[in-house]
């Protein structure tokens, strides 16, 4: 089958968020026109606005994207690197754990600078048409074409459509078109916890409150507050906090009780939070939300990517770049299938899916690890000697560096994730361990499992 939208070169994205902004540049550098379709007002006019938004950390599978469109200059100037977490115990007392090697970081990014930067990029393209306040409301999957709802007059308009990425979110309209189809399977799951956005506004003179080049976490058993530094000064900050419960968003409901609820658990981050009562009740309490699909096309022309196809939850930091990578991977293949979106699609689907899962998996577990682990002093052993076989072994690559600061197929991470789990059970057992960390026991333990690894 030809490239269906060969003889205009022609796609329709739905969706304006990150990815569907991302991969409009790719497509408008490939020579594509572009008419890109989202429900929300344009942001460009508006101004971003917080309240609902975790910020992003940027890792190699992101920049990997952004270097492939040529854009890289741009995003850094909003970016601030962050080469480990910094752990705030109830006490106030703080821990530094590196992320990976000293050359090594994520980057912390503002989701909706980085949405506006996008846009703006996108909009220096002559064939790119925006429609914001459009709702997609049928998608005619017979025929091809997509019908928007202008939300600002009610009108509804058609379109056709011959070539359809919908990259819509974790509510896709696009996907719960193709979820009426015959053999396509779709499951959702909502974890038990929620988040709340707050701030940590820029001391007097612009400057941070609080180190800057690191991502701050006050675990706390089943919760935990988070905060990542913007560039003005400040940093947002998310509290995760089950629903219901005895430590919960449904117990805080005055004042005093999220004062009290703050001074207890956060005492060190409230000095630093003087909205920190107007924030909490002025910005909504969202859910978490994982969806996972199969297949992400239909008929070789409609596309699911991000957040439509693989939507996680955010503790892995990889919900965008997991997003803008499929940007990368679909770029590379349009090469490779020399335009032919009739191979790209079903091949991207089929490829993909695994990795869509695996992660998904991964963000769950790291959540864990999050807020029960990181104060625990055989988690910390834990990460020193893999630290310190990296350093001794550089083929071996403890999972986080595997899936921040790597390419390595989120399916493979996985794996290893749990072939990792079985080797620092038996490492932590040895005798005397907290001691002899780095000893010849460790040593022979470790090249025993390489060896296993190998089929040697």
């Amino acid at each position: 089958m030809p490239d269906p939208s060969n003889s205009k070169k022609k796609a329709v994205v739905v969706g304006a968020g990150l990815v569907g902004a991302l991969w409009t540049v790719f497509l408008a550098r490939r020579g594509y026109q572009v008419d890109l379709y989202e429900r929300r007002s344009d942001m460009r006019a508006a101004g971003y606005v917080g309240g609902r938004s975790i910020n992003l950390a940027m890792s190699v599978r992101g920049w990997a994207a952004i270097d492939k469109a040529g854009i890289r200059e741009k995003i850094e100037k909003v970016a601030i690197a962050m080469p480990g977490r910094m752990m705030h115990s109830e006490t106030g007392e703080l821990s530094y754990q590196p992320y990976g090697k000293a050359d090594e970081a994520i980057y912390s990014v503002s989701r909706g600078g980085l949405n506006l930067e996008l846009l703006h990029i996108a909009g220096t393209f002559p064939d790119v048409n925006f429609y914001f306040d459009h709702r997609c409301v049928d998608l005619d999957l017979q025929n091809p074409t997509i019908t928007f709802e202008d939300t600002t007059t009610g009108l509804l308009k058609t379109v056709e459509a011959p070539l359809i990425f919908g990259a819509d979110g974790a509510f896709s309209a696009v996907r719960y078109a193709l979820q009426r189809t015959d053999r396509f399977n779709y499951t959702q799951q909502y974890i038990e916890h929620g988040y709340k956005e707050l701030t940590i506004p820029p001391a007097p003179g612009g400057k941070h409150r609080i180190d800057p080049n690191a991502l701050h976490i006050w675990p706390r058993g089943n919760f935990m507050l988070i905060a990542l530094p913007n560039a003005d000064g400040s940093f947002t900050c998310t509290l995760f906090l089950p629903f219901e419960g005895a430590v919960s968003f449904e117990k805080l409901t005055t004042d005093v009780a999220v004062r009290d609820f703050f001074d207890r658990y956060f005492s060190d981050a409230v000095p630093h939070m003087p909205t920190l009562i107007d924030d909490f009740w002025g910005n909504p309490t969202a859910s978490l939300v994982t969806t996972k699909c199969d297949p992400w096309h239909w008929q070789n022309r409609i596309l699911l990517i991000g957040d439509a196809a693989h939507a996680i939850v955010p503790f892995y930091g990889q919900g965008m770049n997991a997003g803008f990578e499929d940007c990368t991977i679909l770029d590379t293949m349009y090469d490779e299938y020399n335009g032919d979106w009739s191979g790209i699609i079903p091949d991207f689907s089929r490829q993909r899916k695994p990795d869509g899962d695996a992660i998904l998996e991964l963000a769950l577990r790291n959540f864990i690890e999050m807020r029960d682990l990181v104060g625990d002093p055989m988690f910390l052993l834990r990460k020193k000697i893999a630290a310190w076989l990296h350093e001794e072994y550089p083929d071996f690559i403890p999972v986080y560096s595997m899936v921040s600061f790597t390419n390595i197929p989120y399916h493979v991470a996985l794996h290893e994730h749990d072939r990792q789990n079985e080797l620092f059970r038996e490492i932590l057992a040895l005798p005397d361990i907290e001691a002899n960390w780095n000893g010849p026991a460790v040593r022979e333990c470790f090249e025993r499992w390489m060896a296993e690894s190998a089929g040697l």
